[in-house]
């Protein structure tokens, strides 16, 4: 692939870095209580959009405070981080987190019985922010989920991160286990990070992995077509690049993205653009609750 930055057309670098300060300062203003409306643009007004932080992210806090800090040195934390993101539901997590007298230690029965329970009370399971299908099998979901998440607990000696791993080669590691994929390996990869010995990983500002919707937000940024494919690789390099262009121009704004948050701001982006354009809808609109 020829280097990107030699033919930009338009102002798709501008236009990401104007997005990402603008919904950080809705963030900001929102949590130092200023009162709505926090921005004039009325897409962000309107509209549901993570945050430029992962970290800053409703769910991300929630897993962050009750399980990544209390068990950041326990050996296994990553395999809690695979079911934290299968799930991706706080109340859901925090009744299996009850029901386990072993935690943090997988318990498939603790997770079935609280299936059961909010089936009961008419409250979901699953956080529909992210897909997780059956990967076209006709088997129930619950029952899938709980078997990739048993034969994950019987081979985890081979999955726990290694201090001489890079972000890169623990993703490649736990991506390649059938049924989790890049994206949701990604997801743990931007969880575990945080803590030791990932957190040492040497491409721990560069490292990112593509998904549907950091391709599209890439190619609006250089200019092409939104629905241009991508090789990883290429897309990759790109990325990087973009990164090295926009964080001059955010440091002076205090925000610093390192790779993961500038490929999940892409996605943001590309949804933005999408409704900007009048491209298409987003899911979810913003009713002023949690983020």
């Amino acid at each position: 692939m020829s280097d990107p930055f030699t033919s930009i057309v338009g102002d798709g670098p501008e236009r990401l870095v104007s997005f990402v300060v603008e919904r950080e300062l809705v963030r900001r203003r929102k949590e130092a209580g200023d009162p709505r409306p926090w921005t004039q643009d009325p897409v962000l007004q309107s509209y549901r959009f993570c945050n430029v932080h992962r970290e800053d992210d409703e769910v991300t806090r929630w897993i962050r405070v009750n399980w990544r800090e209390p068990y950041s040195s326990h050996e296994d934390l990553w395999h809690l981080m695979v079911l934290a993101r299968l799930l991706n539901e706080p109340g859901t997590l925090r009744q299996y987190q009850e029901r386990n007298k072993k935690f943090p230690a997988w318990n498939r029965k603790s997770l079935v019985e609280v299936h059961g329970l909010r089936q009961g009370l008419g409250v979901r399971f699953y956080n529909p922010a992210y897909m997780i299908t059956t990967a076209g099998t006709r088997q129930d979901k619950l029952e899938y989920v709980c078997d990739k998440l048993d034969n994950l607990w019987k081979s985890r000696s081979g999955f726990r991160p290694r201090k001489e791993d890079t972000l890169n080669s623990w993703h490649m590691l736990l991506s390649g286990f059938d049924g989790l994929g890049s994206f949701l390996a990604g997801q743990v990869v931007a969880d575990m990070r945080y803590v030791d010995p990932l957190r040492q990983a040497s491409d721990w500002q560069t490292f990112a992995c593509s998904g549907p919707g950091s391709r599209r937000g890439l190619n609006r940024a250089l200019g092409r077509n939104p629905k241009a494919p991508w090789c990883e690789s290429d897309w990759r390099q790109a990325h990087y690049k973009l990164q090295v262009r926009v964080s001059q121009i955010l440091r002076r704004h205090r925000i610093e993205l390192h790779g993961q948050d500038l490929q999940n701001v892409c996605c943001e982006w590309d949804k933005y653009e999408r409704i900007r354009l009048g491209e298409g809808r987003a899911r979810q609109r913003y009713n002023g609750g949690p983020e």
